[in-house]
């Protein structure tokens, strides 16, 4: 009998917790549990809930590892316990903070040179000087800081271990270095104002950092989009395109890239390779905001958006509801244009979804030029990636074939997929089959993308 390993998510909204055969991929159950809502959030309660979903399942694995949401900001002081709420990578009040370190860095190229990316306020470290700025007890009283699957990890592993991360989360604190791959304790300190103690770093990408209480193996763990690149089976060139809280676009490179622009954050994956990622604060969001504002469910969005036509009647979206990450516009809002008399609900239910995708489209080409490699393969995953509009405007809108992915929890997929080689000690991690996807096409639009650009141009210094 195959072993059985435990892949977990701990994303921004829940627990979800996948026990798998190791050799085959196949999951075998599935346990959820939900997290409070907000972008400032007491970390305990991720314990809790990793308590709920994956605790009646750990004593039958062999081997677990955790995929969490990145950027994070976890502090504890010198007992271990908890100083503050954790700062989550959707709060974008350390916008100055970030923008004030940039340029204590030496500048853009400076800063990417270092960590890999430009400084955003999702970033770990922007946190940590908002807090000195802001907190300055609690700045004090911080001994050590973790990100969000750093803490689930030590939660489950045998009391005693030393915290640890894995090179992939870690380049996401803007005080990991991807040209040295290790620490830089000093960004910490110009963050901060002072040190602090940092989790360990695996020496190979499948090394076993700790056991459980039973025995168990725990992996590295990583963050949630270098796990849904695991258990996509992601190869070099492939884009994933998620469509949940966040949007994120991220393609497997064998070089570390280099965008002082900011528009690519060029972040390790979980396999000794990189990530790069193009990531947007607003996406599935826009969705919603779009079925609320128009009194309908999510289906009856789609039907009306497939109802109306490309270019929803000159009705475009800049989708930038809750300010944007990329482009870096933390205080912009969305703005809908080319209304008329004649202007219908259909029409506004097209540039909802056109808005969507249009931004997810300049990610991909973000990608591309930073890369310098053109995507070999499209892939669509998250909750949003479910609606028909998508799927079928996707491709028209992309200007090239999209892959539907079967519904399935990636990240926890690829934390099992992680644990398992972790387990194994093998060179490669195993091979998994995804079964169930499908390829869709349409006639490219690209009016409705020069739309789009022409609307972001236009806005681009608009509070």
């Amino acid at each position: 009998m195959a072993p059985l390993v435990l892949g977990i998510d701990s994303s921004t909204q829940a627990t979800k917790a996948l026990l798998v055969d190791a050799e085959s991929g196949e999951v075998l159950e599935e346990r959820r549990a939900a997290h409070p809502d907000g972008t400032e959030v007491d970390p305990r309660a991720w314990l809790a809930a990793v308590d709920e979903a994956a605790g009646p399942l750990l004593e039958r694995a062999e081997a677990v590892a955790v995929g969490g949401q990145q950027h994070g900001m976890v502090l504890l002081d010198e007992r271990g316990e908890v100083v503050r709420d954790a700062l989550l990578w959707n709060d974008t009040r350390s916008a100055p903070q970030a923008e004030a370190l940039i340029e204590e860095m030496g500048g853009a190229e400076a800063s990417v040179a270092e960590i890999g990316s430009l400084m955003v306020a999702s970033f770990t470290a922007s946190k940590l000087r908002w807090v000195r700025e802001n907190e300055p007890e609690n700045a004090k009283r911080a001994a050590s800081v973790l990100l969000p699957h750093d803490y689930v990890s030590l939660h489950l592993a045998e009391q005693g271990t030393a915290p640890f991360t894995d090179r992939g989360d870690a380049s996401g604190t803007a005080y990991y270095s991807t040209a040295t791959e290790e620490w830089k304790p000093e960004l910490v300190e110009l963050a901060l104002g002072r040190s602090l103690e940092l989790p360990r770093l695996p020496g190979t990408p499948q090394e076993v950092m700790g056991r459980t209480a039973g025995g168990a193996v725990i992996a590295a763990g990583t963050g949630d989009n270098m796990g849904a690149a695991l258990g996509l089976s992601q190869s070099e060139g492939d884009v994933s395109v998620s469509i949940g809280t966040s949007g994120v676009c991220a393609m497997v490179s064998p070089t570390r890239p280099n965008d002082a622009t900011g528009a690519v954050t060029g972040f390790a994956d979980a396999t000794g390779r990189f990530l790069p990622m193009a990531t947007t604060i607003n996406a599935a969001r826009i969705l919603e905001a779009g079925r609320a504002l128009l009194g309908v469910s999510h289906e009856e969005m789609a039907q009306l958006a497939l109802a109306s036509v490309p270019g929803a009647h000159g009705v475009t979206l800049l989708p930038y509801f809750d300010g944007e990450r990329t482009p870096n516009r933390p205080d912009a809002r969305a703005t809908l244009t080319g209304m008329s008399t004649s202007t219908t609900r259909e029409d506004v239910a097209r540039a909802y979804i056109e808005g969507l995708l249009c931004s997810l489209a300049d990610g991909i080409s973000a990608l591309e030029d930073i890369t310098g490699t053109a995507a070999a393969r499209i892939t669509l995953i998250g909750g949003a990636a479910r609606s028909q509009a998508v799927q079928q405007i996707a491709p028209a809108i992309f200007g090239r074939e999209v892959t539907l992915a079967p519904t399935a929890e990636y990240v926890a997929l690829g934390a099992a997929r992680q644990a398992a080689w972790a387990l194994a000690g093998t060179e490669e991690p195993p091979t998994w089959a995804i079964s169930g996807s499908r390829t869709v096409g349409a006639e490219a639009t690209p009016e409705v993308r020069e739309a789009y650009r022409a609307l972001k141009d236009r806005t681009e210094s608009w509070a």
